[in-house]
């Protein structure tokens, strides 16, 4: 629901009319089906350069026939660029398996329904979003990290709010009130010593308006993810108060695969290839960022420079699995509680137990 006035509403929704040509906006965009083998070897690379970038990876070829899955993803956002990846450069054929992508626009609630029923079997979202609804009982299981570094909290340039002590009492822009973003930033505030629910005014606009209510004051800052969060700091000039690549956060994943629970019990070589096909493209974004970015621009609609700068920028060479991604999700779920979305008699160490799996070892 929106928290704004709708003089407000009507308002910002006329500005953005003025910027819109000059936006290529990445949360608007179709995503356009690329053949998996489209170009071979993709950008005329060595294709020795794939094995050398996975070196330290699981190789996980699923036994026997190539397994068909369905796998999710939302194409405008940058951080799932390891499943086009994966897609174009061989790797999921590499692990035996024949990836049917979809790019899925519904809520959270109902993607990891569709995971754990079985219109899908597994999807790439984010850690913050996924374990408020984990925590309800869908049969999902987190079985990796992908990588870290994509949220972002944004004043205006010439602002007098700095920091986050400064947003005490201010006003916060959000795409949505379950977002990760949100989530994190609240936590990030609560460890400063300011209550994320009493001491700021969280309010929703659509993604691409966050920019445009901070000009006009609706908002003191704003909380996005890349490409947008990216794309609106380069063309507005914003200030970057805070981002989750800083302190410990620098090393922990906010981007994780999620398998159907009943696909792990029935077929865990499948989910296990699947888990280490991921992680394989992790790596190879490392080795080969410019190539990464360029297999993404169709998707992002956004220069494929700035797509580049966000590859090299966030952390895909962080990509837990094992007892390491357990503490994360173990650390996340305390902080969650710190912030009252996780319920408060919830153990962190029990609840990671529950919604992850070590399909790898």
């Amino acid at each position: 629901m929106m928290t704004t006035s709708q003089p407000g509403r009507r308002a910002i929704l006329r500005a953005a009319g003025l910027l819109g040509a000059a936006l290529p906006i990445g949360g608007m965009a179709a995503a356009p089906r690329i053949a998996p083998r489209e170009m071979e070897p993709p950008f005329g690379l060595d294709p020795s350069a794939i094995c050398r970038a996975s070196t330290g990876t699981p190789s996980a070829a699923a036994p026997g026939e190539r397994r068909e899955l369905k796998l999710t993803w939302n194409a405008n956002a940058v951080c799932t660029v390891g499943v086009p990846v994966a897609e174009r450069t061989g790797i999921f054929e590499r692990h035996n398996l024949k990836v049917e992508l979809i790019n899925f626009g519904g809520t959270t609630d109902q993607l990891l329904e569709a995971i754990a029923t079985g219109k899908a079997d597994a999807g790439v979202g984010m850690a913050l979003r996924w374990l408020k609804p984990l925590e309800s009982g869908f049969d999902v299981k987190i079985t990796s990290g992908i990588h870290g570094g994509c949220m972002r909290l944004f004043s205006a340039g010439n602002s007098e709010f700095r920091t986050l002590e400064s947003l005490k009492g201010k006003a916060i822009g959000v795409s949505d009130m379950a977002a990760p973003d949100k989530n994190f930033f609240s936590i990030l505030l609560a460890q400063k010593g300011i209550d994320p629910l009493r001491d700021v005014t969280w309010r929703q606009f659509p993604a691409d308006l966050l920019g445009v209510a901070l000009q006009r004051g609706e908002v003191q800052a704003f909380a996005l993810g890349d490409p947008l969060a990216w794309m609106f700091r380069e063309r507005d000039g914003l200030h970057e108060i805070s981002n989750n690549l800083q302190g410990e956060y620098a090393g922990r994943a906010c981007c994780v695969l999620g398998v159907r629970g009943n696909l792990i019990r029935r077929d865990r070589p499948a989910a296990r290839a699947l888990t280490a096909a991921l992680l394989e493209a992790q790596e190879w974004i490392v080795a080969n960022p410019a190539e990464a970015a360029r297999i993404f621009a169709p998707y992002a609609k956004a220069p494929v420079d700035q797509l580049e700068a966000m590859v090299r920028d966030h952390t895909h060479h962080h990509h837990p699995a094992g007892a390491g991604l357990r503490q994360e999700i173990a650390r996340y779920t305390e902080e969650l509680k710190l912030v009252q979305v996780i319920r408060p008699n919830t153990d962190p160490a029990r609840f990671a137990e529950r919604v992850f799996a070590d399909v790898l070892s």
